[in-house]
């Protein structure tokens, strides 16, 4: 089998079903789920639409429902198609109910209320939009998290996936022969992170980067050599100020943003 049909159904967004199941999925090799994404499913209505088109492609269903109801509905029908059907949540929150001695609310949901970290989601992504590659770096100081490296290594993507985490992140670029802001050598409050990675992998992103603008190869950005120049200079640099570097070669974002975040959570709990 390398292609099935994966039916996601929620009552939310659908976010916490669809992180769950990529973090599953990638245990598996050689295989490809067609997904079909059900969000905001909150009537019985809805559910015998999506049951429809379950029906007509069967496969595995995976649901965050959370309303008696809805679920006995979606589970009836798919014991009606004969396909399997798992609330991935529920192994969770039984053992959550178990050790804390509390029933389930069942607010569908819930984690994603208008709450305080949502908000301060928000600013910490407005924040990075206005600090992104080196935008504005006097107000650099106002950042919980500062970026640093040479071009391509990562360092917009990692920091709008910090920003959706809560954390105020700017990213600054380092390029050998042109200053850095003096700004970000005087920051005694954010933490401030170099990333790089192999000359040979940079050539290739900035090769394909350049490809895909349609703009030629043949150019001093993409010599090996002269990259292999800029990462020496960049860790040379990050070395003298005593920044913690991360290699991003064999890191996904999310992977290189875990490091990030376990490396400010480490630094926050260091007394002053």
């Amino acid at each position: 089998m390398t292609e099935f049909q994966l039916h996601l159904v929620s009552d939310s967004t659908g976010e916490t079903l669809q992180s769950m199941t990529k973090a599953a999925l990638v245990q598996f090799e050689g295989i490809t789920p067609i997904e079909h994404v059900w969000s905001l499913t909150r009537t019985v209505r809805q559910l015998d639409d999506i049951l429809d088109s379950i029906a007509k492609k069967p496969g595995l269903v995976l649901y965050t429902l959370v309303n008696k109801e809805m679920r006995d509905v979606l589970e009836m029908g798919c014991q009606r198609l004969a396909v399997p059907c798992v609330s991935v949540l529920d192994p969770v929150l039984g053992a959550f109910s178990s050790y804390l001695g509390q029933k389930i609310r069942r607010l569908p949901g819930r984690q994603h209320m208008l709450d305080k970290d949502y908000f301060g989601r928000i600013e910490a992504l407005n924040f990075t939009m206005a600090h992104d590659d080196g935008q504005m770096p006097d107000g650099l100081n106002e950042a919980q998290i500062v970026l640093v490296g040479v071009s391509r290594t990562s360092k917009t993507p990692t920091s709008f996936y910090l920003a959706h985490r809560g954390y105020k992140t700017a990213n600054v670029p380092i390029v050998p022969n042109i200053p850095m802001p003096p700004a970000l050598f005087r920051l005694s409050d954010p933490l401030v992170v170099g990333l790089t990675t192999s000359p040979e992998r940079l050539s290739e992103i900035r090769k394909n980067r350049l490809l895909s603008l349609h703009q030629t190869v043949d150019t001093d950005y993409v010599d090996r050599e002269r990259i292999k120049e800029e990462v020496i200079f960049a860790r040379k640099m990050c070395t003298r100020e005593n920044w913690p570097i991360i290699d991003v070669s064999r890191r996904s974002v999310e992977e290189t943003a875990a490091q990030i975040i376990t490396l400010f959570n480490r630094r926050q709990q260091k007394p002053a």
